[in-house]
């Protein structure tokens, strides 16, 4: 199933998540038709994209298969979250959201501004997953 076909269409996911249990969650929303935008890094983008092998593409940028079946039909934009004007996106981002999803170290999200006050704040009706 993809983003809009679904018994969650019309519902937007924001997933700053990586490794398993994150992904795993929202790729399960997004097969329910949920419009998954994920957020990387620069530069390396998700740690998962170098897990393997097996890899796939071509040989000058491989991607793990891992990463592909974890993080199929989601958006994808890089943000560096220490960059007030990324950050500043990451907030837009959220405030237009239903969902949000991360799996940060206990902490991290309240260093980024993005407690639970805060995002009450950006958005009173998001749902937040904290894995």
């Amino acid at each position: 199933m993809t983003a809009g076909l679904g018994p969650l269409d019309g519902i937007r996911v924001v997933d700053l998540s990586r490794a398993l249990a994150g992904p795993y969650a929202s790729l399960m929303l997004a097969d329910a038709g949920a419009d998954v935008v994920k957020v990387e890094r620069p530069g390396a983008g998700d740690d998962t994209r170098g897990w393997g092998p097996p890899f796939v593409g071509p040989d000058d940028d491989p991607e793990s298969a891992y990463f592909l079946s974890v993080n199929r039909s989601k958006r994808s934009v890089v943000l560096d979250l220490k960059d007030a004007d990324d950050l500043a996106a990451l907030r837009r981002l959220i405030a237009d959201a239903d969902v949000l999803v991360e799996n940060f170290r206990p902490g991290v999200m309240d260093r980024l501004g993005l407690g639970q006050d805060a995002l009450e704040e950006l958005n009173e009706r998001l749902v937040v997953l904290s894995i």
